[in-house]
């Protein structure tokens, strides 16, 4: 198979959480459960290594277990990708990750811009620049300069667009006049990494959303993703009116750790977070609206 290309980034792909042991360890097990419920809900790609997993907090060699585990898992799956994110301030650093993403068998790279350092758009461009040049996989990138201070302007994507192996975005500012912006990039998938405007983004034009929600209800994420690509607007408002409890609690505090908390609550997975993180406290009255469905879609695996 070839090398997949912008047309083939699109619908519900889950920023998939990194499962712990109370001592902080991974556990592995839970992690290839949570894989192998996702191909059973045809989630179209798997992020491993992003924000919700932890990357900040992960050791080089773990990345690589849990890479080539998803990867061996979602081999199986015609439809599941596997995306690791390998961003970081280094450009060299970047570089060395994405050949290991490749030789671990990744479809495609995510690459959040730098952070602490405050770029220029200019240096921005030369930083990817040099990744791409030296890097086989397609890269999609990440902006999200809430946690980053650095802002991928709509004029410097376009700039990178044409860099024939960046082939995507994601894009987490809720700011749909940016969105309107990115869709006119052609050959470009535009991805959303915001759940609560991510339905929004789609009217736009965009192509799909990278999902912490998907973590927990990832038939529903896949179902609203699929009633936007088929135009049926009245649907996908109705199940998005649905979730809107369940966005706002993802994000009362810093992700991951309320999808963490959630998803220990409803047995999902381990108590473990790494530290400086600290798992959110569950108020039962506050789950209680939404953790029915999460069980419901859980207990299908």
């Amino acid at each position: 198979m070839g090398q997949i290309q912008a047309k083939d980034l699109s619908g519900c792909m889950v920023a998939l959480v990194t499962p712990m042991n109370p001592d902080g360890s991974i556990n592995f097990s839970e992690w290839e459960r949570l894989i192998q419920w996702h191909i059973d809900n045809r989630t179209d790609a798997i992020v491993v290594a992003g924000t919700t997993g932890e990357s900040s907090l992960l050791s080089k060699d773990e990345i690589e277990s849990l890479s080539q585990s998803a990867v061996k898992l979602c081999q199986q799956s015609p439809t599941t990708k596997v995306i690791i994110g390998t961003g970081g301030i280094d450009p060299n650093h970047v570089i060395a990750a994405n050949k290991l993403a490749k030789k671990n068998g990744a479809d495609a790279v995510l690459i959040v811009t730098p952070y602490y350092l405050t770029l220029t758009q200019q240096a921005l461009i030369e930083h990817f620049t040099a990744i791409a040049e030296q890097t086989e996989l397609p890269i999609i990138l990440y902006n999200v300069p809430t946690r980053t201070v650095n802002d991928l302007t709509s004029s410097t994507t376009a700039q990178l667009a044409k860099i024939q192996n960046i082939i995507g975005i994601k894009e987490a500012k809720s700011d749909m006049g940016r969105i309107d912006q990115l869709v006119k990039i052609k050959n470009f998938a535009v991805l959303s990494g915001d759940d609560g405007t991510f339905i929004e983004a789609m009217k736009r034009g965009a192509h799909g959303v990278i999902s912490v929600a998907a973590n927990v209800r990832p038939q529903a994420i896949k179902d609203l993703c699929n009633h936007m690509q088929l135009g049926d607007i009245e649907q996908a408002n109705s199940l998005n009116t649905e979730l809107s409890p369940l966005y706002d609690y993802l994000f009362h505090e810093p992700n991951p750790c309320p999808v963490k908390s959630l998803m220990h609550h409803t047995n999902m997975i381990s108590s473990g977070i790494r530290k400086p993180l600290v798992m959110t406290e569950i108020k039962k009255n506050q789950v209680k609206p939404f953790t029915p469905s999460i069980i419901q879609e859980f207990s299908s695996i």
